[in-house]
């Protein structure tokens, strides 16, 4: 294969902003010593629990094509471990499904969520900057996919909320809240 024939590798534009820019705030503001100390985004996972998959199996099916062509990821079918009668649950039925983002991938969406899916979501005011849990990682929960773009509106049958979850090099709270906001993540004043 000749030189000419292989495409050059775009890279997102969060992972630039991340690098050119975030990096040398972050290490002005918490004066880390060395440069690979700055907290960074290692994966974000999404999460979509489907306890209406109880009574009809195929809601999964439909849920997992939404939150592939949220992610650009397949993802992966999450099963009942245990059967529990309360919850008229059986064991091994598709319960929900989950999909781990990284690199590439993990800014793209990083960057969809946050300049287009945010700010789309009906009396948003902010999101909640209490939501860390105490070892740098943020997480929270949308209650409808239909605020992404790549959903068609038209064929969505019921409305499904998911859980997010980011995770960070950060040690503590205050480092990833700092990061987050550095990539303009929406907080509540």
């Amino acid at each position: 294969m000749s030189e000419s024939n292989i495409k050059e590798r775009k890279a997102p534009r969060f992972f630039d902003l991340y690098n050119q820019i975030i990096k040398g705030q972050l290490m002005e503001k918490f004066h880390y010593k060395n440069i690979m100390s700055v907290p960074r985004i290692v994966k974000i996972v999404i999460n979509m629990g489907i306890g209406a998959a109880t009574a009809d199996v195929k809601i999964v099916d439909k849920a997992a094509q939404e939150l592939g062509m949220i992610s650009g990821q397949k993802p992966k079918i999450c099963r009942a471990r245990r059967a529990i009668s309360n919850f008229k649950l059986r064991e091994n039925i598709p319960i929900g499904c989950c999909v781990t983002l990284r690199r590439d991938r993990m800014y793209e969406f990083l960057d969809r969520l946050i300049s287009i899916a945010t700010p789309r979501i009906r009396d948003f005011r902010g999101l909640s900057s209490h939501s860390f849990d105490g070892n740098g990682n943020y997480n929270f929960g949308l209650t409808e996919q239909n605020i992404f773009p790549e959903v068609n509106l038209d064929k969505v049958n019921r409305t499904q909320g998911m859980n997010l979850s980011i995770h960070t090099t950060a040690k503590t709270d205050d480092e990833a809240k700092e990061l987050l906001k550095c990539f303009g993540f929406p907080f509540r004043r």
